[in-house]
């Protein structure tokens, strides 16, 4: 209270010494009265945009000063935005405000006019120095997101924030301008809600979803996902309050609102991309005709086609000498397959193939089994996961696999269906 009498007081002083200027330099009373007013309201404006540019240099030059010692990504976005320049334009108002009294009556027009100005002043400054400080905040927190490889849709959060507070520091300025409470306005939007969701329908949908999105760790940026319903496979880039940007391996660009995620189903594959690796499933389909029993002189053959199916046929042949012949978890510790066919014979290389292949993980499942047969043969099928993640390097793996095995098959006397050599065989 007392620095508020203090301030009066000096403020009255500065008042009267302008009054006696005046009178010195020959002004009547009268309009000494109405000059001095105006000069003290001339020199008020001054001194508090003076001051809010002493504030601005002083804060600019101490924050530099600390971003030489240490940075702060942050701090260097205020900076970099000039953030520290729209907040000191919210001082001036309120300076002026608290010395208005002193230069005019609070009941006059004139102080009413001038008080509604500098608040209408203090809330447009207001509203754009805290979008630009939330712009800062959400781009510093976008640029540790890319450096963390975590994409949470901070973005469509800090939309949200900032939507709340404009819409609020806006029913301040036009509760100014039509003379109103802030609470009246508030009070009349409850009966105008039917028409507001209307209006705002999709940012409505958007936030709702926007925070289920994120509460349920549903997608981030940088996450690959499939979205059928919006024919979109790709990227996501962006996240905002109202849309969702998916990147397409094309490069094409798909937007869609977010609730669309959350209305229909969508595939993430985060998982596969959090994983060891990626999964490799092909179908291979042999010839029904070509598939026999393995003869002694077939075995005998085939031990010299790899060392190590070499290995696995003799462990074989032992057991079945012994009588234990198992198949499926062998307790010698070779792969699952048979010698009684030759079938059996491929699917076993096949495993074995895949389990000194440098380029498949071997902590994950890995297995070639047989499907059920179909008008095309029976599909032979491997299920094992690549240790490369990289789209060009999965399939370059994919291939290379087929491709040698398809090449083998005819060393095992079969073939793989091929629907033209099927129709010759019938024939």
């Amino acid at each position: 209270m007392k620095k508020i009498m203090f301030t009066n007081e000096l403020a009255e002083s500065l008042l009267n010494w302008i009054h006696q200027i005046l009178l010195w330099m020959g002004c009547s009373e009268g309009l000494a009265d109405k000059l001095d007013g105006l000069i003290f309201l001339v020199l008020i404006v001054i001194l508090a945009f003076f001051i809010s540019r002493l504030f601005y240099q002083i804060s600019l030059h101490f924050i530099k000063r600390v971003l030489k010692v240490k940075r702060y990504p942050l701090l260097e976005t205020l900076v970099r935005e000039n953030a520290l320049k729209r907040v000191a334009y919210v001082l001036p108002p309120i300076m002026i405000s608290a010395l208005l009294q002193v230069v005019f009556d609070q009941k006059s027009n004139w102080y009413a006019f001038t008080s509604k100005i500098t608040w209408l002043y203090f809330f447009v400054a207001l509203l754009i120095a805290f979008n630009v400080i939330i712009k800062a905040v959400g781009d510093t927190a976008m640029e540790r997101q890319k450096q963390s490889g975590k994409g949470k849709p901070i973005r469509g959060l800090i939309q949200v924030v900032q939507v709340i507070v404009s819409c609020m520091i806006v029913i301040s300025i036009v509760a100014i301008l039509i003379n109103k409470s802030p609470i009246a306005i508030y009070a009349g939007l409850g009966g105008f809600a039917a028409v507001l969701m209307l209006i705002f329908k999709d940012s409505i949908l958007g936030l709702v979803a926007g925070v289920q999105l994120s509460q349920n760790e549903m997608v981030h940026i940088g996450d690959w996902v499939v979205v059928p319903s919006a024919n979109a496979d790709g990227i996501v880039t962006d996240i905002t309050l109202n849309t969702v940007k998916i990147q397409n391996w094309d490069k094409s660009i798909v937007t869609l609102p977010p609730y669309n995620l959350i209305s229909s189903s969508f595939k993430n594959w985060q998982g596969m991309q959090a994983s060891d690796g990626r999964r490799i499933i092909k179908d291979i389909y042999l010839e029904l005709n070509t598939i026999k029993p393995c003869t002694p002189d077939f075995l005998e053959r085939m031990k010299k086609f790899d060392p190590d199916l070499k290995q696995f046929i003799e462990i074989k042949q032992k057991q079945a000498k012994e009588g234990t012949i198992v198949n499926t978890e062998n307790p010698a510790g070779i792969v699952n397959g048979t010698i009684e066919t030759n079938a059996g014979l491929l699917r076993a290389y096949m495993e074995i193939y895949l389990r000194r292949h440098p380029m498949i993980n071997q902590n994950m499942t890995l297995m070639v089994r047989t499907l059920a047969p179909t008008p095309n043969g029976i599909p032979l099928q491997l299920y094992c996961f690549s240790k490369n993640k990289k789209w060009e390097s999965y399939e370059s793996i994919s291939a290379e696999l087929v491709e040698h095995f398809v090449a083998a098959m005819p060393y095992f006397d079969i073939h793989p269906f091929q629907a033209i050599f099927a129709a010759t065989e019938n024939k």
